[in-house]
């Protein structure tokens, strides 16, 4: 839930160009629905079902941090924030993944 939230707070300091726009957007939906499907995991009922969620949580973290890619590679937004938050994906993706191999 914190990760969705600081890429919402960095998205708002984006100048507003068409392309910022796109991966604005695109960065808002994919670390949301990981936070959204993280939620989800921690009901299921069966490690089949938390396998899958928690799947998902992956993909669009990755997804997350392929935007947020793109934004360093264009040097868009604040350095510190955008690097901050490139680090912390890294690890959520390392830590649901490996949540993922302790269930299977």
């Amino acid at each position: 839930m914190r990760f969705a939230g600081e890429c919402i707070f960095f998205t708002r300091q984006l100048e507003r160009l068409f392309e910022n726009e796109y991966y604005k957007n695109q960065l808002i939906r994919s670390s949301g629905s990981a936070s959204l499907n993280f939620g989800e995991a921690q009901g299921t009922i069966t490690d089949k079902d938390f396998v899958f969620k928690v799947s998902l949580v992956v993909k669009e973290l990755k997804e997350s941090r392929n935007s947020l890619k793109i934004l360093d590679y264009i040097k868009e937004g604040d350095d510190s924030k955008r690097n901050k938050l490139l680090i912390e994906v890294e690890q959520l993706i390392a830590i649901s993944s490996k949540m993922i191999i302790n269930k299977r």
